[in-house]
Parts: structure tokens; sequence; C-alpha cells
């Protein structure tokens, strides 16, 4: 089995997760099945009144928000007389794919963001059940262009908005030794990019299509030979060494840029709508926290555009008659030519390509980062690849991103005694399952010690016996977490300069597995341990994630490492510490 296919499984498992990450993140609603959010629920419903759920790809979940209150206002009734009303889920297509495939969620209807999400739970329940899930064709809902959200300055050098830009101009920036220099701008050094985890994130794994499009020439489906041809090995390496940061879901790489400013990333895959909202809320009439404007690249030698279509689940078993045609009201419901028109104020390009994207209350406009004037039919638009090639091209992936280097710091004090400590175990032996094996990997345990094991180096060198000894784990002793968090961010800090005298780049991580208490008589205080750490403003420095695991465990000491140094605060429970290590691997 692939790595690919395998992570695809392996994220079935951590579809639970999702709502404790969620929560965690500040983004997720109570009772929303695998986090997201939930909306157009009613209390109290009179008897026979059909709830149909509605699980929708969360890039228009303002929209489908409205159109849930207004259709559940209408007061709908089906030939039989009972009323219907809808709830929408508004999450990744990736949680909702996980959780229809666990049965942690059973809606009526889906509308995930493209073709590929339908064909993928298709074949997967033809593997399990030997029928597909949905039969019924889907139609779109939407036209979202995926291009490249970047600095407006940084775009108005690159020739934005007049002249074209194409993934073969981001590849000449990125491989040019000068950077931006060559464009007349030396102060922003070398170029710096990121994007969703191909094996993650939607937009992620197309952006990694479009570069290897734009590398062959090919407009037309995409091969494997294609796939793994010189020039598309080649391009796709150039444009990953300018990589700085990964993430699960594009809109959290937008909200790095948001917090960290343009020393951090100059660019992102994006959607449009999102970039719209992005300078909306972000920008002079919101809160005003972008140091630029954001604006959208539409790649000119090749490009994507988001169907999200609407996919009634009509072989379900969990669907009744009357929800399989309440959902198909609500279907008929936003496809009516008035309610596409409203997908404009959200920014959104609406299926129906004769309405118009330049009224007086649209959003679609230079101002905002993006241009109504490119139109499908104007540009390149590339096909959606198959299940196979999709594989393929993750595959390939695999073997030129930019490696990463990680210290994982695991507590092994008394206080994780019992389940805490075998659960720590797998979680760790299972995040070093998904490291790639050109990765580095340091594991060093502490209790009152701080201990290093040994092996190190790369994954596919040092991976399994650092498995088995981890394997081996036993919790006892006090807790010299600063000691540790200073000789863990001591060494990867070694590793980047050692790394930087060699010209290599890598991303650099510091994982953290503990209660975040201090119980040591080394006399290392809170504050010779924050002095250690970076401030989070330069992308290429090390990042740490800190897992809060145990009852009374200092979530405002690991939150605040975390913040500190842009990465990401988890909580943990024996439950979900191995779905927790998978997840933060999708940062690297």
């Amino acid at each position: 089995m692939n790595r690919g296919r395998a992570v695809f499984l392996l994220i079935i498992g951590a579809a639970a997760l999702f709502i404790v990450v969620a929560v965690v993140l500040g983004n997720a609603t109570v009772g929303a099945p695998g986090g997201g959010s939930q909306s157009g629920a009613v209390e109290n419903l009179p008897p026979g009144t059909v709830r149909v759920l509605v699980a929708s790809a969360n890039t228009k979940q303002r929209w489908m928000d409205v159109m849930a209150e207004q259709f559940n206002a209408s007061d709908a009734t089906l030939s039989t007389g009972e009323r219907v009303v809808v709830e929408v889920w508004n999450t990744g297509s990736g949680p909702s794919y996980e959780a229809i495939l666990s049965g942690e969620s059973q809606p009526a209807a889906w509308s995930p963001s493209n073709q590929i999400w339908v064909d993928m739970i298709n074949q997967d329940w033809r593997d399990r059940y030997n029928r597909a899930l949905i039969t019924e064709s889907c139609p779109a809902t939407t036209s979202i262009p995926l291009g490249v959200a970047m600095w407006r300055p940084m775009a108005e050098a690159l020739g934005w908005p007049d002249e074209p830009i194409g993934w073969a101009d981001l590849v000449a920036l990125a491989t040019d030794p000068q950077g931006w220099a060559s464009l007349g701008h030396p102060e922003w050094g070398a170029f710096r990019f990121g994007h969703g985890h191909p094996e993650h994130s939607n937009s992620g794994r197309l952006t990694i299509v479009a570069e290897i499009h734009a590398a062959t020439g090919e407009t037309e489906a995409l091969t494997l030979d294609q796939v793994n041809s010189p020039q598309a090995r080649d391009a796709v390496a150039a444009v990953e060494q300018a990589v700085y940061h990964y993430g699960e879901i594009d809109t959290d790489l937008l909200n790095r840029m948001v917090q960290r400013g343009a020393r951090y990333l100059h660019a992102v895959s994006n959607y449009e709508g999102n970039v719209i909202r992005w300078n909306q809320e972000y920008g002079p009439a919101g809160t005003d926290e972008l140091e630029f404007p954001l604006v959208l690249i539409y790649p000119s030698d090749g490009m994507f555009w988001e169907s999200q279509p609407y996919c009634i689940l009509d072989n379900a078993e969990w669907v009744t008659s009357q929800q399989l045609e309440g959902a198909a009201l609500f279907r008929d419901f936003i496809l009516q030519r008035e309610k596409q028109a409203l997908l404009v104020q959200f920014g959104i390009r609406p299926a129906d390509e004769s309405i118009s994207l330049t009224g007086s209350d649209s959003p679609i406009r230079l101002d905002n980062g993006a241009n109504p004037n490119v139109r499908q039919a104007d540009v390149v638009t590339l096909p959606y690849p198959s299940q196979d090639v999709l594989r393929g091209v993750i595959d390939m992936w695999e073997t030129v991103k930019k490696p990463s280097t990680v210290v994982m710091l695991i507590d092994v004090s008394g206080s994780m005694d019992g389940e805490p400590i075998r659960s720590a175990r797998e979680g760790a032996q299972e995040f070093i399952n998904q490291m790639n094996p050109r990765d580095e990997i340091v594991v060093i345990t502490f209790n009152h010690e701080v201990l290093e094991f040994q092996p190190s180096g790369e994954v596919g060198t040092v991976g399994e016996e650092l498995r088995r000894r981890i394997s081996g784990l036993i919790a006892d002793g006090g807790t010299a977490l600063y000691q540790a968090i200073i000789r863990g961010m001591e060494r990867v800090n070694a590793l980047r300069e050692e790394d930087l005298a060699n010209g290599e780049r890598r991303i650099y991580g510091v994982v953290l597995l503990s209660d975040g208490e201090n119980y040591a008589s080394d006399g290392v205080t809170e504050s010779q341990m924050l002095a250690v750490l970076p401030d989070g403003t330069e992308s290429n420095e090390a990042r740490l994630y800190t897992i809060a695991y145990g009852e009374g465990a200092n979530e405002t000491l690991l939150t605040t490492l975390a913040n500190r140094t842009n990465g990401k605060f988890f909580i943990s429970t024996p439950e979900n510490i191995r779905d927790i290590y998978f997840l933060i691997s999708s940062e690297f």
C-alpha cells in the first residue's frame, strides 16, 4: 500500500478528533459532527417534521447559512405534507468525507469542493459494499477559482493585475539565487511560499497538479508518465524548495499571514473567495490587521475552478425517502437564479456564468484583490485528475518536497504512568510512521533527567530503531520541563545552522507532549526557558507544537509556547493522542 493511500485510510480513524482540535483552534460549534460549524437547526419542531442534514464545504459557508435560513423560513413541505427543515454542517471536504465513511455523520446530501471527492467516496463505497453511495448526477453550485494569494506589493512586482502571471514565473522566482532582488526588491529576500499539505488539503493537492500541468504543457488530463517526468519533478521540486509552511487547511495559512505579516510568508495557494473575505475582515474596513492588501494571482498557464457539486446520497441506507425528497427540494431551491446571484454578495462566483459579477454590491473587484474580468472561458482551465493519477501525484511530491527536521520531546515523568504513557508511545510511533524517509528525527525524553535517544537522523535509516525504543518507554520521576525545552530548541537550532551552512533547506519543528508543569530541582527558570524560543516572525525558524496531557495540565504555558513560535496547541486524551500526532504531521 502506498503512503498516500495509507494516509487516506488513516484519516478515517481521526475523524472523531476534529471536534476537539477545532474547539482548541476556536472555530467549532458544539454539536457539529467532525468539527466545522452547523447552521439552520430549529429546536422544538412539531412531530412529523423531516430534518435534512447537508454536509457542505466551508468555502461557501456564509451563503449556505443564508440558504438554510431562507429555505426553513419558506415552510417547504413534502408531497405527503410534512414540513422540511434543513441543517447545514459546514466543514472541510476531507473531514466530511472521513466522517461519512466512518459513520460519524449521516447526511442526506453532500456538497464537497469538487468532483474528486465524489468519485473517491463512491470508489470506497464500492470497495466496502459493492455499490456506489451516490448514483445521481451532482449539479455544480459554484465556479470558484483556485490561485495564489499574495501580498499586493509583491504581486505588483510580478506584473499584477495587468500582466499574466503563471506557475513558470513562480518557479523562476523560487529558483533565482537573488530571490526578489531579481525583480528590484532585495529587501524581501527569498520567495516564501505556503500551501496546504497535499495529503490533507484539497487546495494543496490541486496546487501540485497545476504545477505539473504547467511544467509539462499538458492541458488535458494528466497521465502517470507525465506526473513522473523529469520536467514535472524538477518544477515541483523548485516550487517546494520555496515552501516554508504546509498546513491542514488553506485558511490556516491565510491566518498565519494575518498574524505574522509579510516577513513570514509571501504567498499561499488559495481561493478567490477567501482572499476577498480576508481583505474585508482583516483589512482597513475590518480589524485592520493586514500588513498589506491580499490579491489573487490567476495562474495563466493553468488553474482549477471548484464547482462545489451538490450530491444527494441516494444509495445510503440511513437516508429515508422523505429526506431524499427534502434534499432534492433544497437542491432546487439553491439552484434558483436569484439564490445563485446571492453568492456574488459573499465574493463567490456562481455556477451560472451569465450572472453578473460587477454589480454595485459585488465584492469581486480589484480593491478586494479579485479580478472579475478573469472568466473561466478566457483562461486555461485544468481537468481534475483520476484517483490513480492523484495518488501518483502525492507519491511523487513526497520524493521532492522540502524535508523536515523534527525534535520530539516526550514527558516520561511519574504523572504519565498508566494509560497516558501507553497512548503517548503509540502516538509518537505513529508520528514517525507518517514522516518522510528523508525527514530527520531526534527523540528526547525527560523526567527529572533529559535524555536524547540514539540513533537520530533520517527517518528512513533510524525510524525503525526509534519506534522500537519508544515502545519500551516507562513513566517515573520528576519533570524537568524547562530544561527539556531548552535542550530541544538548542538541538533543532544546531541542526538548522548546520543545514544553512551546507545550503540545505528544511522545515523545522519541536513537538512536545507534557502536562506543562515543571517539577525539577535543576534551577532552570521559566524565563530562561522562554528566552531560547524564536519569536515566530521568521518562517524558516523552528515551530513548537505542544500537546497538553492529563487533568490539570498547564494549558496557559503550553499555549504560550505554541503561539510564541507560530506552532499549534492541542488538548489530548488517551483516545486521541495518536490522531493529534497525525494532524501535526500535516504541518511538515
